[in-house]
């Protein structure tokens, strides 16, 4: 008689080999922040489902492959995500570079902004936060900016290319009120009147000016 021996190893490995490729795709929908309805039309675009729940381990792949080219990184103990792109978290990178230039913070970096947003939102990435915790992030920030001579009033009515403008040349005047009370008060052009600079002069005088307090703060 033939003894038959059936091998359920293969299945196992391929339903857990699944089971980890469905893992990741959820982990890297939460570290690119995409949302809910872009991910669902993306699992349309590429497999056909709408749910990840429907797909084999080789859509599931291509899920990974897509999220990787958004700026998903994974690996076997590091996964390197890419920072929160929504148009609040952008707006909040750009205020912490602008506090960082006013002198008002010390670290301008993506991970001493993530260690603020944590302690404002309690949410361990800004990838994470909803609209609502965003604005509050918005309205910490702007405590501090406002706190730090930064005048964030303006009103809603402003178009939102000379809103960036106005707040920009407070920017420069804070920066110069700073200096001065340090005793290394800005002179030349620099310190000029700016009604008619434009908003990239403004931006290249913030840097300037960013560096010129930087050296004021070093200074004994």
């Amino acid at each position: 008689m033939i003894e038959v021996v059936v091998d359920n190893t293969a299945p196992k490995a391929a339903a857990e080999q699944r089971r980890v490729l469905l893992a990741k795709v959820h982990i890297g929908r939460k570290a690119i922040g995409i949302a809910e309805d872009d991910y669902r039309a993306l699992l349309v675009r590429i497999t056909g489902a709408s749910s990840a729940k429907d797909c084999d381990a080789g859509q599931l792949l291509q899920v990974l492959a897509e999220f990787e080219r958004m700026g998903f990184r994974s690996g076997p103990a590091v996964m390197r995500r890419a920072p929160a792109g929504s148009a609040v978290a952008r707006k909040a990178r750009a205020m912490w570079i602008s506090l960082y230039q006013l002198g008002a913070i010390t670290d301008p970096s993506e991970k001493a902004l993530e260690a603020f947003g944590r302690r404002q939102l309690h949410v361990d990435r800004l990838q994470w936060a909803d609209e609502r915790q965003g604005f509050r992030l918005i309205e910490a920030l702007k405590a501090i900016a406002d706190r730090n001579g930064w005048d964030q009033a303006v009103p809603a009515r402003v178009p939102s290319a000379e809103r960036i403008r106005v707040l920009k040349d407070r920017l420069v005047a804070a920066q110069l009120a700073r200096l001065a009370a340090v005793g290394a008060p800005a002179r030349g052009p620099i310190a000029a009147d700016r009604a008619d600079w434009s908003t990239k002069r403004l931006e290249s005088a913030a840097a300037e000016l960013a560096e010129r307090i930087r050296d004021a703060s070093a200074s004994p």
